[in-house]
């Protein structure tokens, strides 16, 4: 993909950012690889170029590998390889900071969620809120300082059955009560596999708004499956903010990077 393939989306172009804005996205990066079989595919060399084409203050992800030894060999002899750092720190646009815990553990690799950051962090921590064994998921917490805001980021990816997703919104409001201060602002965003449209009024029981537009026929964009998407399962929730602007990037390349598109949300201190 080249560069160019990722900007020419329904994505607005940017050429700095807003001091008065932050700009947030969400991925599900699919592990870099797409397909099956002899057809799988390494994405992750594509994903860097779109992942700087969001020019995000705040790239929160999903499904990253810090290793995977049989990928690595599978994809040691293409053209241009498996990397040989974290995909979260190959990911990372010049001059960001990175954050990465794993969620879960498997036969070769492990994988789990990463935060990008154009503003400097602080103490990170990872909460597992794994609702069976069958599961591994986890949170992961960083402040961030934004200006002169500590902007409190939690990347989430949630489980596949709903009661587990709510035991999960338990578990986050239990995590928000002991480690992010009352009235600062806060973040939680991932892919919350929330097909059924039924997690929001749990999210506002703990004080989290979901991030909208307000009015208007589509208020939520779909970012799943990527070629034809019909589920908004990429989310931004959100405390002390208003949203700004709200947006999916579309094309070919977006679609052939993973199975989900990311979400792209501007947003302002209330």
């Amino acid at each position: 993909m080249r560069a160019s393939d990722a900007t020419h989306s329904r994505l607005p172009s940017t050429t700095g950012f807003s001091s008065g804005r932050l700009r947030v996205a969400t991925y599900n990066i699919h592990k870099g690889v797409r397909g099956m079989g002899p057809r799988k595919r390494l994405e992750i060399h594509n994903l860097g170029l779109g992942v700087e084409a969001l020019d995000a203050d705040l790239v929160f992800l999903q499904e990253v590998r810090l290793y995977h030894h049989r990928e690595a060999r599978r994809f040691d002899r293409t053209w241009f390889g498996w990397p040989e750092q974290g995909q979260a720190d190959f990911l990372a646009p010049d001059g960001y900071e990175v954050a990465y815990r794993t969620n879960a553990f498997t036969r070769h690799g492990e994988h789990g969620n990463a935060l990008l950051s154009r503003w400097p962090i602080g103490d990170v921590a990872h909460h597992d809120v794994s609702d069976h064994r069958f599961e591994q998921r986890g949170l992961l917490y960083v402040p961030v300082r934004w200006h002169d805001t500590t902007v409190h980021a939690v990347v989430a990816h949630f489980g596949l059955m709903h009661v587990g997703r709510v035991r999960q919104v338990e578990r986050l409001a239990r995590f928000i009560d002991g480690a992010v201060p009352r009235g600062e602002p806060l973040l939680v965003a991932g892919d919350f596999n929330d097909w059924g449209e039924r997690l929001d009024e749990p999210m506002q029981l703990i004080g989290l708004q979901r991030a909208a537009m307000a009015g208007g026929r589509v208020r939520h964009r779909p970012t799943f499956p990527s070629r034809v998407p019909v589920f908004a399962l990429d989310r931004v929730y959100m405390r002390g903010f208003d949203v700004k602007t709200i947006e999916v990037p579309r094309g070919a390349a977006w679609s052939r990077m993973s199975d989900h598109l990311p979400l792209v949300v501007e947003l302002e201190i209330v």
